[in-house]
């Protein structure tokens, strides 16, 4: 009785928490599942089972590869590639978060150093950070320490965060972001546009850049809501000296309407999608535009 009792507990805590779950069967197979990657993912660390791909951002008036968002993988031995949505919610509620989220910083850094160390044209590198980081008293330091022990200059380094973390705790958090801001690290908002939207925020925040959710970009084309949206956004960013990059870019079609509206950035499958680093190493080897026939070309 007492195992059903704790399986709706859970069930009700991944509903989002203050309200209740009846027991079914079902219950009892998800929580069984539950721990048994709560356990894989409390070793997954010290087995090395962590990787980092990349996926490019490329310039829209260049069509080079101007930096990347690191996006961690779970390399499972059993279950295969496990992606980040599916491990980690349970990483958030368990606290492995911090940890993780420890090792894909220095891991980014590295890399990115690495790469600059190579002869490689320097990029920036985007690094998500999760409400239990923002919440953690020591980020300011952890953040500087990274950078140091990996020799990775501030200037090369974004981190991202969505609305819906910087608006319930806005003090806290303008004064942490404005810290690691003063190092030169630069701060995006990712997602937006699928929180809260409080554009009084923008004022208020220490914020470099908003990159505008793949949900407003996949109808783009055909959407004229989803293409006011977006033209919307992308100016107001402009209006307050802020860069924009569009996520979830897939098709030809997408990436004119952002150019012709001005966008600065696009990061999606049209280009490539998040790979590994040796991948990511391909494609700055190669070195060239992405889109050759805009190479030479100005918007303005």
């Amino acid at each position: 009785l007492l195992k059903n009792a704790d399986a709706a507990m859970y069930r009700a805590k991944e509903q989002g928490g203050n309200q209740y779950q009846f027991y079914s069967p079902i219950m009892t197979i998800k929580a069984h599942e539950r721990l048994a990657m709560e356990t894989g993912l409390r070793h997954a660390l010290a087995r090395s089972e962590f990787a980092m791909y990349y996926q490019p951002q490329v310039d829209l008036r260049t069509g080079e590869i101007v930096g990347m968002e690191a996006l961690i993988r779970w390399l499972h031995p059993t279950w295969g590639i496990i992606p980040p949505t599916d491990f980690i919610p349970l990483a958030e509620q368990t606290g492995m978060i911090v940890p993780i989220g420890e090792w894909v910083l220095r891991t980014a850094c590295a890399q990115n150093k690495a790469w600059q160390s190579a002869g490689f044209p320097p990029m920036r590198v985007a690094v998500n950070l999760s409400s239990r980081q923002l919440r953690e008293k020591g980020l300011v330091e952890l953040v500087g320490r990274a950078l140091g022990e990996t020799g990775l200059e501030p200037r090369f380094l974004d981190l991202e965060l969505t609305e819906s973390l910087i608006i319930p705790n806005a003090e806290p958090t303008i004064e942490t972001l404005r810290d690691i801001r003063a190092m030169g690290v630069q701060i995006a908002i990712d997602d937006f546009g699928t929180g809260h939207s409080y554009l009084n925020y923008l004022k208020h925040f220490p914020v470099d850049k908003l990159k505008i959710d793949t949900s407003f970009i996949r109808n783009i084309v055909t959407d004229p809501s989803d293409a006011a949206i977006a033209s919307a956004v992308i100016l107001l960013a402009h209006n307050l000296g802020l860069k924009v990059i569009a996520e979830g870019v897939e098709t030809e079609e997408q990436m004119a309407f952002l150019r012709k509206n001005r966008c600065d950035q696009i990061q999606g499958c049209f280009y490539s999608p998040a790979v590994p680093g040796e991948a990511m190493t391909q494609f700055l080897r190669e070195g060239r535009p992405f889109f050759p026939h805009i190479a030479d070309s100005h918007l303005g």
